[in-house]
């Protein structure tokens, strides 16, 4: 699957969109959600709760393994996706559209992107990881 270039990628595997209303919608990569397995639970945050960016956000646990979700903006979370929470598997079907995480009214999101990789460098990063 091919990482779409209209986002952000951290090193930590998540992506971050900029919505219309100028949101940053979060998720976690294709690539994560497939070194997961099948994803069985996910814990977020409560919407209006403030984070700082690439502090932890929540966990998702999966056959394999419980892991640590980071933010790759920091600010205040505006929506969580309940979908994901009551279909976790929405994660694995669907990592960048359907199974988005959380919404962040972000702080200082300009600053925050530049720091994330695009598409191209993220699919570099990934083939160095794979070595």
């Amino acid at each position: 699957m091919m990482n779409p270039s209209d986002r952000k990628y951290s090193k930590e595997h998540e992506w971050a969109k900029t919505d219309a209303k100028g949101l940053v919608v979060v998720g976690i990569t294709h690539f994560a959600q497939d070194q997961l397995g099948d994803i069985v639970y996910i814990d977020l945050p409560k919407v209006g709760a403030k984070i700082e960016q690439f502090k932890k956000l929540g966990e998702v646990e999966s056959v394999k393994a419980v892991s640590d979700i980071y933010t790759p903006v920091g600010g205040e979370v505006v929506e969580v996706n309940k979908a994901v929470s009551e279909k976790p598997e929405t994660v694995n079907q669907d990592p960048f559209e359907k199974g988005w995480l959380v919404k962040i009214k972000a702080a200082n999101a300009n600053a925050d992107l530049q720091k994330l990789m695009t598409a191209a460098q993220y699919d570099t990063f990934l083939k160095t990881e794979a070595h």
